[in-house]
């Protein structure tokens, strides 16, 4: 099996997206979780983010403080790890495409998630990942696992970028035939 996808760039070059129409070439189930930022800030002037498992239609999403976890802002975070330990590990354990959408610096404390992220990269279930280009030593390790290969996007380079990794996924469902 060729190596998994991980997908690095700034916030709101395309990662979700490209994902999203990669993930739609996938003819066999898809498991993992995808991340949502909400578009309006708290109280306090910081964004609310969920998890959410991957298979989940967008319209049957649920959001509350059950799969918050973390809120934050350009200049300030607050995290909440005991949701990413508690829900993240199982929604990497399915099998078929396996989406983390997305990988970044909320996840710091969060050491059974992190755990979890690691072992799956270890394995043989293909991988798609977007993956924030912040310096922690997690997403260091992310991106310097040896079963992963690192794509940077840019808007100018996303439309390429999904060309060439479209025929890795397609590669991808000829192996799982």
């Amino acid at each position: 099996m060729e190596k998994h996808i991980l997908i690095c760039g700034e916030r709101g070059v395309g990662k979700s997206t490209l994902i999203r129409r990669l993930t739609a070439l996938y003819p066999g189930p898809v498991s993992g979780f995808v991340t949502k930022r909400e578009t309006v800030a708290d109280g306090e002037g910081l964004f609310p983010i969920y998890i959410h498992p991957a298979a989940c239609p967008e319209a049957r999403r649920q959001y509350g403080p059950e799969n918050l976890i973390g809120r934050c802002d350009s200049r300030r975070s607050v995290r909440y790890p005991e949701v990413f330990d508690r829900l993240g590990p199982p929604l990497l354990m399915s099998g078929g495409l396996l989406v983390m959408d997305e990988l970044g610096f909320l996840e710091n404390a969060a050491h059974r998630f992190q755990a979890a992220v690691l072992a799956a990269l270890d394995g043989s279930t293909p991988v798609l990942a977007a993956v924030k280009p912040k310096e922690t030593d997690f997403l260091r390790r992310v991106r310097q696992h040896p079963c992963g290969e690192v794509f940077y996007i840019t808007p100018e380079s996303r439309e390429a970028l999904y060309q060439r990794l479209r025929s890795r996924i397609l590669q991808w469902n000829k192996e799982k035939l």
